[in-house]
């Protein structure tokens, strides 16, 4: 049984960049390979399907959840060492957050937009399993989330976001600063 999990927020769809498709298969492998279980939306398809399958191959412990009115939809991955089935998609991302120490966003999106505020927004409000502090890393090429993180600096400046609550989000451009960014933060909040 694996103690540390984190789960992946990324796009049902592969996008048009190849180098997301790369990262993902390479987050995934890295993943199992540091003996971390990973938590997802639980679908075959997509960026989703592409870090749970190389997860797979490298022997790791995958997790998917996916809501019943999506497991056709999204095509419920078949092949994992388990897939929760949920009655909607508010108990998919409780469920999710629930089972996860930390959270690593891949380029996605509207789904994968609200999963990242989402999971952010309740380690802010202390929501999380017994109010631990889960943080939430962007991982990409330096250019997907570069305008998001523009905006939520200047929500900074602008008075609606505290310094402490911006950290929360932060961002990685390599798979090994991203796992090793979200299970520090989580090791020093602990």
């Amino acid at each position: 049984m694996i103690n540390q999990k984190i789960c992946i927020f990324c796009g049902s769809k592969e996008g048009t960049n190849e180098e997301f498709q790369k990262l993902a298969k390479e987050l995934g492998a890295k993943i199992a390979q540091k003996g971390l279980g990973l938590i997802y939306g639980g679908a075959q398809i997509g960026l989703m399907g592409q870090v749970a399958d190389a997860a797979l191959e490298n022997q790791g412990e995958v997790i998917g959840v996916i809501p019943e009115s999506l497991a056709d939809r999204e095509i419920a991955h078949s092949g994992l060492n388990s897939l929760i089935v949920t009655t909607d998609m508010h108990e998919r991302k409780r469920t999710m957050y629930d089972l996860a120490d930390a959270f690593i966003a891949l380029p996605g999106g509207m789904g994968t937009l609200e999963e990242i505020f989402e999971a952010a927004t309740w380690t802010k409000l202390g929501m999380h399993r017994n109010g631990i502090y889960k943080p939430v890393v962007l991982l990409d090429n330096g250019e997907f989330w570069q305008d998001m993180i523009r905006f939520l600096d200047y929500q900074v400046s602008a008075g609606f976001v505290s310094q402490k609550s911006r950290e929360i989000v932060c961002s990685a451009y390599t798979v090994d600063q991203a796992i090793e960014l979200a299970m520090k933060i989580r090791q020093i909040n602990q």
